[in-house]
Formats: C-alpha cells, structure tokens, sequence
C-alpha cells in the first residue's frame, strides 16, 4: 500500500490546523474552499468551484477507462466556542471545528497530492469538498446544483472520525448505518389566567408537561423493541412568572430512527399524540414538522468493495467489518440514496485516550495521527477500485 511520507503527513497536518484556525460555518466556507481549489488546481486537478455555493469539487482524469468514482469530504463548522487550548486552536470567537471537518478536508487533501503524483489508476476520479454538512443540507444542494450530472461516480465514499473507537481503525457497516433527523416544533394555545385560579384558564404549561411523558411511549409502546429510534423534546418554553398562566406554550422535538417505514411510523403517531393531548387538555396544538437528513444507507457491494480494500491494506486488528448503527445523522445520506457507495468511521482514539473527547464538544479536537492512515486508504481505495486494465 502506498503511504505518505513523513513529510507529506507534516505538510498536511499543518493543513488540518490552518483550517482548525479558520473555522468558517454552513455556506461561509469561502476560505476553506479557496485553500482547497487552490492546492487542487496546482496538483493538475481540474477544479470547478461554487456547487452548492461554496462546493469545490476536483476531478483527476488517468488513462482511458470510462470508469468513475466519487470521494466526499465535508468543510464547515460549528457555533460552538472552543475549549481545547491548543496552539491552533480557532481564531473565530463562537465557531470551532467540533466535529472534525478539518481533518476530513486535510485527508482527502493529502490523498489527492498523493494520487496527482504518484496514483496508478485508470479512469476518472472526483473530489467532493461539500459545504453545510451540520444542518445545512449541503449535499442537497449540491445535487441540485447538477453534482452528478456534471460529475458522474459509478460509486461515491466518505470517511468521518469517531471518538470512543481506537484511533486509526476502521469501521465499515452495510445497510442501514446512521439514523434519520426530522424535528417538530409543537405550540399550545390556551386561555391564560391568574396562578390562583386555574378555573378560569386552559393552563397550556399542564398540557406541555403531560405531552412530554406521552411522548415517551412513542418509542417504549409504538416502535418493534428490535427497530432503534430516539424521540427527544430538547427544549419547552411557557411562561415567565410563578402566578400567571401562560397562553402558550411551545416543545422543540428532535426525532431519530434508522428504517424508512420507523420514521413514517413515528412522525403519523406523534401527531396524533400531540392532537389528542391538547383536546384531553382543552387546548389548541399546531404541528411545524421539519424533515431533515434521512436514514444512510450504506450499499452491501460498495461496502464490501471498500471493506476489501481495507483488509487487503491494513492489518487485521485495524479493521472492522461491520460496526453498530450510529443514531447521530449525516447527510451524506442523500448522496447515497442516488449513487451507491458506503460511508466508513476512522477511530479518533478510544475512551481514555488523546481524541476520545466526543465530537460537538467545545474540548474536541481531531486526531492528527489520523492524517496518515486516512489518505492511505482513500489512495488505495482509488487505486484498487480504478486499478489498471493488464
């Protein structure tokens, strides 16, 4: 297996943490994807910059196979205020890479320079650098903005870092492998009143506090015991004084699930619960229901193709060939659900270790031994998948 050099893995750390220092949110990543087009345009990539807004994506083209093949890393970060101390640590007060972005641009990056030099391959390779992964839906906007049409992959693939799992290994997983995201924002109206007499009022704030537990059961009690999925109400907001009865009231609902038909299932009963609570209570309840990424689902013979290449390249101890579902969500998902491909974990460092601090953390920060082992396998995953005809 090709690797890096050491100073190539020097050079790209460096990389990883000038992004870190520059931590730019969903659709601002203007001095990330310039960094980006510029390193992939003096490598001999032929780059195409604006997808989505500010998607970049570099496209290598060797010998004469018609075969193509997608790897995506994301760029944006977070609103999250950095607690690391490091050196690099970010410049942009309230915004900090906590999820690790930085390194998956600084990997895929390292994987390109190596591939523009050295890379034994037949056919056409695309690099997809997506903006607004966190929430923003970049993917979707990039596909809208013609990123397959203009860009074909027979296969498309991506790497995310995860703590807790020793650094370095690498998790692979068929079939459903990261959760839904959908949210719902439910607001009762009532009549307000006077705190010390409840008669005269439809206290809302009694309603609210009946329709969180209700909704407990909607996975205790409507979901097979054998089918994940996480109903969470994040947040209630009813009220400012102790002898008033609020007119309204309002939850912030997060829903999770990892089967198409569990996500259906729970938004229909969700709602009815919401409605038939409010009526028991007397009250009024209006639904805004947000779909947000959907259920990654990793294609079995992409996944089996990548795990190949892994256990070909990497010792046997560094490799995991089917991990659990993960309930957090990705939408690399909508990606998939128009190419088949496979999304894979590289460990961060297991629990105790440097890298186990989780991501979305102000105290996270990407594992930079990850640089290596990262592009090692997206080199090998080119030159395997886009191996020369003898």
């Amino acid at each position: 297996m090709d690797r890096l050099s050491d100073a190539a893995v020097e050079q790209f750390i460096a990389v990883r943490r000038d992004i870190h220092r520059h931590p730019e949110l969903a659709f601002s990543e203007r001095r990330t994807a310039a960094l980006v087009a510029a390193q992939l345009g003096a490598w001999g990539y032929e780059v195409t910059t604006g997808l989505g807004g500010t998607g970049v994506v570099g496209q290598l083209k060797r010998g004469s196979s018609a075969r193509t093949l997608g790897l995506r890393a994301d760029m944006d970060a977070l609103p999250i205020a950095e607690a690391t101390g490091a050196a690099w640590a970010s410049c942009e007060h309230g915004v900090m890479h906590a999820c690790g972005h930085d390194g998956h641009t600084a990997m895929l990056l390292a994987a390109a320079h190596h591939l523009a030099q050295h890379g034994r391959f037949d056919g056409t390779l695309n690099l997809i650098f997506q903006p607004a992964e966190e929430g923003g839906g970049g993917a979707l906007r990039m596909m809208e903005d013609g990123l397959f049409q203009r860009f074909p992959c027979e296969a498309i693939f991506a790497m995310h870092n995860m703590p807790g799992i020793p650094q370095g290994q690498l998790v692979f997983r068929s079939g459903p492998a990261m959760a839904s995201s959908d949210y719902a924002t439910v607001t009762l109206h009532g009549h307000g009143g006077h705190g010390a007499m409840p008669h005269k009022a439809t206290d809302v704030v009694v309603a609210a506090a009946s329709l969180v537990m209700a909704l407990q059961t909607v996975v205790s009690r409507h979901v097979d015991p054998l089918q994940p999925a996480v109903v969470t109400v994040g947040a209630i907001h009813a009220g400012e004084a102790n002898n008033v009865i609020p007119a309204e009231a309002r939850l912030e609902i997060s829903v999770r699930t990892l089967a198409p038909q569990v996500r259906r299932s729970v938004e229909q009963r969700i709602r009815e619960l919401v409605q038939l609570q409010a009526q028991s209570f007397g009250v009024r309840a209006e639904i805004a229901w947000r779909a947000g990424y959907a259920v990654l689902v990793n294609d079995s013979a992409q996944t089996a193709r990548a795990l190949a290449v892994a256990q070909k390249h990497f010792p046997a101890e560094q490799v995991n060939p089917q991990g659990p579902m993960v309930s957090g969500s990705e939408d690399f998902a909508f990606m998939l659900e128009r190419v088949p491909g496979s999304y894979l974990f590289i460990g961060n460092g297991a629990d105790g270790e440097p890298g186990a601090c989780m991501v979305h953390n102000p105290a996270y920060d990407f594992n930079d031994l990850n640089i290596a082992p990262g592009a090692a396998y997206w080199v090998a995953l080119v030159q395997d998948l886009l191996s020369p005809t003898p």
